[in-house]
């Protein structure tokens, strides 16, 4: 069967933008990636062509060979069904490992999380205290004893010495995450310089 114009595969126009190819490849490859068609062929190959098409538009010198010389112009060029190359680049258009299955499955979870803005929640607490069977039957109140954390009254719950500030985590650069690559996915976790926060402190507390 022959091979379909690029520009026809992701339904977009030869003077379309960067922004517009990658928005309609996300579009195909989302609607006929393999595992939202299990054991559908006809969307794989669909798949397949979507990726070759923006592997090659979405690469300004492939792009310029292919609007010159057509397909002639690209051979040899695309990843010829091998796409965990291809996908290696791909950031950018899934984002995080959790996003992409958000979109395949319909899950309802936030895209990203970041480290910063909003109290977090502490950890449940659990007693377990033996009563007398009279005093399971008519009730009763028993006092216990826990410990808590409370706000330093020197730096006021902030962990930096007086004049002193946070700044932003060089390392994270403030979203609280590092992302590394895996084939097709963006991975992110945890950034180790901030432990998630986002920030640092330079001068800490000596109180607290």
């Amino acid at each position: 069967m022959a091979k379909r114009d690029y520009y026809d595969v992701l339904g977009v126009t030869k003077n379309v933008s960067k922004d517009d190819i990658k928005k309609a490849y996300r579009k195909l490859a989302i609607q006929y990636h393999p595992d939202k068609n299990p054991g559908n062929k006809q969307a794989e190959e669909k798949f397949k062509e979507a990726t070759e098409a923006y592997e090659i538009l979405s690469d300004d010198q492939k792009k310029a060979a292919y609007d010159q010389f057509g397909f002639a112009g690209v051979e040899g060029m695309s990843g010829q069904g091998d796409f965990s190359q291809t996908f290696r680049g791909f950031e950018d258009i899934f984002g995080d490992f959790s996003g992409i299955f958000d979109t395949f499955f319909g899950g309802g979870t936030s895209r990203r999380s970041s480290g910063r803005g909003g109290p977090h929640h502490g950890a449940n607490l659990r007693y377990d205290i033996e009563i007398p069977f009279r005093d399971s039957i008519f009730g009763t109140k028993v006092e216990i004893q826990y410990s808590r954390n409370e706000s330093c009254v020197t730096c006021k719950g902030s962990g930096a010495a007086n004049g002193s500030n946070k700044k932003v985590c060089p390392t994270c650069q403030g979203s609280g995450q590092v992302r590394r690559s895996s084939g097709f996915f963006s991975v992110a976790s945890t950034c180790h310089s901030c432990g998630g926060e986002g920030s640092i402190i330079e001068q800490p507390c000596r109180e607290c």
